[in-house]
């Protein structure tokens, strides 16, 4: 039995699926676990879409971009290691030979946080690691992409998240490959997040296979802990607030927004006892809805005008991207 097999048998299918239903899932998935990640290869090799980096500086470069390792302690060198290690066992890093000439090499500091350890260099790369870490570098941008530690040197393998335009980048080459998925509607590509919704089952699975298909050709992997449900966290405290704010914000776009939504801010004052009661609740997902259904959240239409709103204070900074469609009922 192989590694996808006994992966699937973990796999989580919507309740309300019927036997059918689950049966032309698997087989799809069966079908195509090539788009699928392994334990011996977790990231998937795009193929056709090598990033190189061109710089407007010559060589020699300047010094300041060779520079030496920060100091660090036994405690944060121990924790820089294990994260190499762990970079290097998903192919994202390769340390550099004595012998290979070093021209550019950027230091790495360790970070802690709640007592746990993170690279700075490492972090926002771990946490999109399917994602655009898929795209190969040129053998060119490779060298301009190393970091220097306490032990040793060693250059990236893919894109990081760091670079500049590294996700605008993905982006714009995953909706190149899917254009008549994402004009069709039912497709969202949003970084390293792939949505594929119906309206019924009778054409789900031809559009879920016309996707898989795709990624095998473009040598695209998937995370194999993806799931077809979305599970609702309970509101707290933070969300909340977050949801009161926003919802503020666009309040002439929802009807009754006042009386839904008075509960909801009296929470919002510190000497209030926080409790979520069940009408409160109703109003946090009355107030959600409204916020991320139609016709209020639509699929952008590229060929009008779009509007940019920023918001800002003294403690913090906020924007949207407006666009107004007339909706045919």
């Amino acid at each position: 039995m192989d590694f996808f097999t006994e992966q699937l048998k973990e796999a989580e299918f919507n309740h309300e699926l019927i036997l059918k239903m689950k049966e032309k899932l698997i087989d799809l998935l069966f079908k195509y676990k090539s788009a699928f990640e392994t334990d011996k290869e977790p990231l998937g090799a795009i193929i056709g879409h090598e990033v190189d980096i061109i710089l407007n500086v010559e060589k020699p470069y300047p010094p300041l971009w060779r520079r030496p390792a920060y100091p660090a302690s036994p405690g944060a060198q121990e924790a820089l290691e294990v994260h190499i290690k762990e970079l290097m066992n998903v192919g994202l890093l390769r340390k550099v030979g004595h012998n290979e000439l070093v021209e550019v090499a950027t230091p790495v500091i360790i970070t802690w946080n709640n007592g746990k350890s993170t690279m700075a260099n490492f972090i926002k790369a771990m946490a999109a690691l399917k994602g655009f870490n898929q795209n190969v570098l040129t053998d060119n941008a490779k060298k301009l992409l190393r970091l220097i530690v306490h032990c040793a040197i060693f250059e990236y393998l893919r894109m990081p998240f760091g670079i500049k335009n590294a996700p605008s980048r993905y982006q714009r080459m995953m909706n190149t490959k899917f254009p008549q998925e994402l004009s069709e509607g039912w497709r969202i590509i949003n970084i390293d997040d792939i949505i594929v919704f119906s309206e019924t089952w009778d054409n789900h699975p031809s559009r879920l296979e016309r996707v898989l298909q795709k990624m095998v050709q473009l040598g695209h992997r998937q995370k194999q802990s993806s799931r077809s449900t979305i599970e609702r966290n309970a509101p707290n405290q933070k969300r909340n607030a977050i949801i009161s704010g926003i919802s503020g914000y666009y309040r002439k776009h929802i009807k009754d927004f006042a009386k839904i939504a008075k509960s909801l801010y009296k929470l919002c004052d510190q000497q209030t006892v926080y409790e979520m009661t069940e009408d409160r609740v109703k109003a946090y997902e009355e107030l959600k809805h409204s916020l991320t259904n139609a016709p209020f959240i639509l699929m952008p239409d590229w060929k009008l005008p779009f509007k940019f709103y920023l918001d800002s204070c003294g403690e913090g900074l906020g924007s949207a991207l407006h666009q107004t469609q007339i909706i045919n009922d």
